[in-house]
């Protein structure tokens, strides 16, 4: 059990935050934000004080860290927030839901932040600073490398290696075997079968309206729209 200060005190912060304190041993003490985003001295009823002078009052020997920061930049943000809270001294704390699906010998790295019904199938590994948001298949196998964020609904096949910093969106699919190369973002909806080059984007089409109002339609049927 640690006592913790998160990160931040926007809405992931908040879940954050609930889920510390509902389905962990945690005990969160206070949230810290960048200076310059100060704006109320309390959140959830917990002091507010600033990254750059957290150690004033909250000791890397008395606290941990938990920084559940966003994809920003494609995950700089919170890889440069690490950063500077381990050069700080701070020990940063993991969280693995209870209701995701692990099988034994799994381990991640530190600040990761692991949500419900994932499933990480067996020899699956999972780096540092990683972010799995609810309802993901990780295949056996596969590897999951730093500063990474896997949204919602996300199919990783097995085998494959997802390498730094990469984003991948909602009910994206990565083939089996496949290399997501570092710093690609998988937009939501896109099925990637082949390896990616570093950096590279990938974007699904959008829907195009049927041509005709729903209120018209007699019957659905998956032979015609009428």
């Amino acid at each position: 059990m640690s006592r913790v200060v998160v990160f931040g005190t926007g809405p992931i912060a908040e879940l954050a935050h609930f889920y510390l304190t509902h389905d962990s041993p945690h005990d969160v003490v206070g949230f810290t934000v960048d200076e310059d985003y100060m704006r109320e001295p309390t959140f959830r009823e917990l002091p507010v004080v600033p990254f750059e002078t957290l150690e004033d009052t909250h000791a890397a020997g008395d606290v941990s860290l938990f920084l559940p920061i966003s994809f920003k930049q494609m995950n700089h943000v919170r890889a440069d927030r690490v950063a500077t809270a381990k050069a700080k001294g701070y020990e940063l704390i993991s969280y693995v839901s209870t209701y995701a699906t692990t099988f034994p010998g799994f381990a991640c790295g530190e600040n990761c932040f692991i949500l419900e019904d994932n499933t990480i199938q067996p020899f699956v590994q999972v780096g540092s600073d990683v972010i799995l948001w609810s309802g993901n298949h990780i295949g056996h196998h596969s590897i999951i490398e730093d500063h990474v964020m896997v949204t919602s609904q996300v199919v990783i096949s097995g085998g494959c290696t997802i390498e730094p910093h990469c984003f991948l969106g909602v009910n994206a699919t990565i083939r089996d075997e496949t290399v997501i190369g570092r710093e690609t973002l998988v937009g939501a909806g896109v099925t990637i079968l082949h390896d990616t080059e570093p950096y590279s984007v990938y974007k699904a089409k959008d829907a195009q309206p049927a041509g005709f109002r729903s209120d018209q339609i007699r019957a659905i049927s998956h032979k015609s729209g009428g």
